[in-house]
């Protein structure tokens, strides 16, 4: 028996066509973004990261835009390995990240609210996270109330002490006069016990 022609060509086919089956379905489809920590709670002056990581077959473009009380900003969007457009208002306060984070430096309390990311593969396929970030005043006052409650507690402590100060040597004084009058009654009643006798 003589082996069939070209039957060599299709295991090769067969076996080319399986190895990309399985490449295709290892990979996965599109674009997946991960966003590891969706809140963030930070106060003010404190640099923060907002943090995600994503994967796709392609290059992909992030964009990041802020959205809050006082409307919706663009911060940055870049291609990945390529350029990067920050916009004027964060100029000097954002640090972009390979993995599509980004650092926001010295967050003030207009940067709360809700930021929004989005990831766009060449082909078009994009996905989107969100992080919410709080921010909070660092509350001085409940440190000048209880300095001023401090203070206030020392001069009243300080009066009391003059007070009781005051007090103790007024009764001395006052059982000093009173011994010397005592002495002196009792001399005279001695006298006047030894004349009638």
């Amino acid at each position: 028996m003589r082996p069939l022609q070209g039957c060599r060509g299709v295991v090769v086919g067969t076996v080319t066509l399986c190895l990309a089956a399985g490449w295709a379905l290892q990979t996965p489809q599109g674009v997946s973004l991960v966003v590891p920590q969706p809140n963030i709670n930070a106060t003010v002056a404190q640099n923060i990261l907002l943090s995600v990581e994503y994967s796709c077959r392609g290059v992909a473009t992030i964009e990041w835009k802020h959205v809050s009380s006082w409307g919706t900003t663009k911060i940055v969007e870049w291609k990945s390995g390529n350029y990067v457009n920050i916009s004027t208002v964060y100029k000097n306060r954002v640090t972009t990240f390979e993995n599509g984070s980004i650092q926001l430096l010295n967050v003030g309390m207009r940067d709360a609210g809700y930021y929004f990311i989005t990831v766009t593969e060449e082909y078009g396929t994009n996905t989107y996270g969100t992080i919410i970030v709080n921010v909070y005043e660092v509350i001085y006052e409940d440190l000048h109330f209880v300095a001023v409650l401090f203070a206030f507690l020392a001069a009243v402590s300080a009066i009391l002490i003059c007070f009781m100060w005051l007090c103790n040597k007024s009764l001395h004084l006052f059982q000093k006069k009173t011994t010397h009058k005592l002495t002196a009654s009792t001399t005279e009643e001695i006298e006047l016990e030894t004349i009638e006798c």
